[in-house]
């Protein structure tokens, strides 16, 4: 596992990125974030999401819409059709692509609305990604300008779901409030240690000196930002990184502790049982019953 901070590319002559991705023998966990809206078709793979504090199981045909600066990932078990790839058909847009709708273009203030919920995240009814699935697969064969049409529609269409579900909880929401561009630089460099080191021990003073503040300045930047302490958060991505590794294999859970952080497999199994509710065996045992 690899967690990163993203950097998107929007390709020339286009003010949005898309990505099919195919990939044939697992879709890795990949702990990351972006300022982008991400939508996520996910065909002929099951196994978990991760978006923010939120871990739940999905299957073939799950629809997902991840908004800007949320931490998240997918993990699969396994196919569906062991012949086939996983498939992931992904799209990007920023939430300045997004301003002009329902403002200027009233008739899209429902979709405005709808990214509005999506930042903490929305799970698509099984009926509403049904129902615009042919549209995104057929959005990743047209020309650009036919292509963002097709994205209104998709969008629009997904607007009128009123069984789309919220994942991550207010809490994991980056902060609403308007940032400073340094503040924006150095967030982004100490959740990048954090995601990239999280196993290692890891200390508020030498994060505070990659943001280039006290501790406690740091500390009042990161509650603001992520509405939440530095240690909750490290907490969070440890624990989710076990999650990963608890249904992704046999491995045993005290060397899941170790690789995730901890070097108490009595504080692991506390921290677990504390965010989900189980313990660590518990909750493999039912990730492999579907319970």
């Amino acid at each position: 596992m690899r967690p990163f901070l993203e950097r998107l590319a929007v390709p020339e002559g286009a003010s949005w990125a898309t990505l099919n991705r195919r990939l044939d023998d697992e879709i890795p966990f990949q702990w990351h974030h972006h300022p982008e809206f991400e939508l996520t078709l996910t065909l002929n793979s099951r196994g978990q999401r991760f978006i923010g504090d939120h871990i739940g199981t999905y299957d073939d045909g799950d629809l997902v819409l991840v908004g800007p600066n949320l931490p998240h990932s997918w993990c699969s078990s396994d196919k569906i059709d062991p012949a086939r790839p996983h498939v992931a058909l992904v799209m990007w847009f920023l939430p300045q692509w997004t301003a002009p709708l329902g403002g200027v273009f009233t008739e899209f203030r429902s979709v405005a609305e709808m990214l509005a919920r999506a930042r903490t995240g929305l799970k698509f009814s099984d009926e509403a990604a049904r129902a615009v699935r042919p549209r995104i697969e057929m959005l990743f064969t047209l020309p650009p300008e036919e292509r963002l049409i097709e994205l209104l529609r998709v969008l629009a269409g997904l607007a009128r779901d009123t069984g789309a579900e919220p994942l991550a909880s207010p809490l994991a929401l980056p902060a609403a409030a308007p940032e400073r561009q340094a503040d924006r630089g150095r967030i982004d460099r100490v959740l990048e240690n954090l995601h990239r080191h999280y196993a290692e021990r890891l200390s508020l003073d030498a994060l505070a000196d990659i943001a280039a503040l006290s501790p406690s300045g740091l500390h009042r930047l990161f509650v603001r930002q992520t509405g939440q302490s530095v240690t909750g958060y490290l907490a969070k991505i440890r624990i989710g990184a076990a999650c990963a590794m608890l249904s992704g294999g046999g491995k045993p859970i005290a060397m899941i502790a170790a690789d995730s952080g901890y070097d108490s497999l009595a504080h692991f199994n506390r921290q677990f049982k504390a965010q989900r509710g189980v313990t660590p065996r518990e909750y493999r045992q039912r990730f492999r019953t579907g319970g």
